[in-house]
């Protein structure tokens, strides 16, 4: 599928113009897939990079000028908590969550010289928001015969979990990262999201 890069820059165009005097940006926007990889369409991997990583470039990169300009600005991006930890039936979704962290990293050090933070919020798995629903179609025909004795039980666990996130938990570590003058980098969302990132900081001390 050939990309429209007219419409796209149109559309971000417009919104800078709209926002002249931006001081945070927030790229929230994401859409999920969950299945087997080997199952998994590359157009259906396409369109997931399309939103969840090229987007976000897309949207970063037409407000940095401003605030290079300013010298003042936060980007905040919205990964996952699939970046904490590898997770299984999540190849395509982890690979366009775990592209923005790198760019993250390394814009947050690019940035730096011009009084631009650069954050990360990695949410846990939130039942209540969209994120199921608004990959439904995308996932059909994902679970192939083959793997059904492995999906499986990882599907029905997701009824089972103890611990998930709020949107409320998403919102407070947004208004953290935005506020944060420390130089911290990653901020997890929810208590799935703490402890899995406790485990991981417990795996490289």
């Amino acid at each position: 599928m050939k990309r429209n890069t007219d419409v796209e820059a149109t559309i971000v165009g417009k919104f800078v113009v709209m926002s002249p005097l931006l001081d945070v940006l927030v790229n929230n926007a994401g859409i999920g897939v969950i299945g087997v990889f080997e199952a998994t369409p590359m157009a259906t991997v396409r369109d997931v990079f399309e939103t969840n990583t090229f987007g976000v470039m897309a949207m970063t990169q037409a407000v940095l000028p401003q605030f290079r300009e300013r010298r003042s600005g936060v980007v905040v991006n919205v990964t996952s908590s699939v970046t904490l930890a590898p997770m299984p039936l999540a190849a395509a979704y982890t690979a366009s969550k775990m592209a923005i962290e790198g760019f993250t990293g390394s814009l947050a050090h690019e940035l730096a010289p011009f009084n631009v933070r650069v954050k990360l919020v990695e949410p846990g798995y939130a039942p209540t928001t969209r994120f199921t629903s608004n990959g439904g179609s995308r996932m059909q025909g994902l679970f192939p015969e083959a793997y059904a004795g492995f999906a499986k039980p990882i599907l029905d666990s997701f009824a089972h979990l103890t611990m998930v996130t709020k949107e409320s938990d998403v919102a407070e570590a947004v208004y953290r990262a935005v506020n944060d003058a420390s130089g911290q980098l990653r901020f997890p969302a929810g208590p799935d999201a703490l402890a899995l990132a406790d485990v991981a900081r417990r795996q490289f001390v």
